[in-house]
């Protein structure tokens, strides 16, 4: 049951993130589900459900698997024991990550948690030696764009998806795709030493 739909929810108690377990699975599940329709466009209905079911079975269904096959790992952020957000990394590059799954129940937004999710993201890149987090997101979702860029995101590039896959609806949403440098060269060299 989505966080949305408990009654009586304090939203003022505490956040846990925390990594991914097997039992989390189907709340995991639900949360995708229900934010990616309700991101869908009328118009995209169709796109987005198709979307939602390639989603799940080649990544969300199968989160462990998916991310150690990817070198990364998947969090939940937990309040009142009620699952509210999660987030995933898996390796783009020998010294970058790409955030996956950032998602946080439509209940509980505008608290806070999306930002504690990032940072914990990008706190769990510096303790593995990570220099760059990359991430990308569509058009659609103003809320994540703004705060990947009040973040200190740098905007890369942006096209058009056409082609969908486990990663976009594609039908041709616009998406952009951003990074922040988390180490800088010395620190790394550093690190790399020790």
């Amino acid at each position: 049951m989505l966080y949305a739909e408990r009654a009586g929810a304090n939203l003022n108690t505490e956040i846990e993130i925390r990594p991914f377990t097997d039992d989390d699975a189907s709340q995991v599940r639900e949360l995708f589900v229900a934010i990616n329709r309700l991101l869908s466009p009328p118009d995209l209905r169709d796109a987005f459900e198709a979307y939602i079911e390639r989603a799940l079975a080649e990544e969300t269904d199968r989160i462990a698997a998916y991310y150690r096959e990817h070198d990364g790992d998947f969090w939940v952020a937990i309040q009142s024991d009620l699952l509210v957000g999660t987030f995933g990394l898996e390796r783009a590059a020998p010294d970058a990550m790409e955030l996956r799954r950032m998602y946080v129940d439509a209940a509980v937004r505008r608290n806070g948690i999306g930002r504690r999710m990032l940072q914990y993201a990008e706190d769990e890149c510096r303790l593995r030696n990570v220099a760059r987090l990359e991430l990308s997101t569509a058009e659609i979702q103003s809320a994540a764009l703004a705060l990947y860029r009040s973040a200190g995101y740098q905007l890369l590039r942006e096209d058009v998806a056409e082609i969908g896959s486990n990663k976009t609806v594609g039908s041709g949403l616009r998406r952009f795709y951003f990074q922040k440098i988390l180490l800088p060269p010395a620190d790394r060299a550093a690190k790399d030493t020790i």
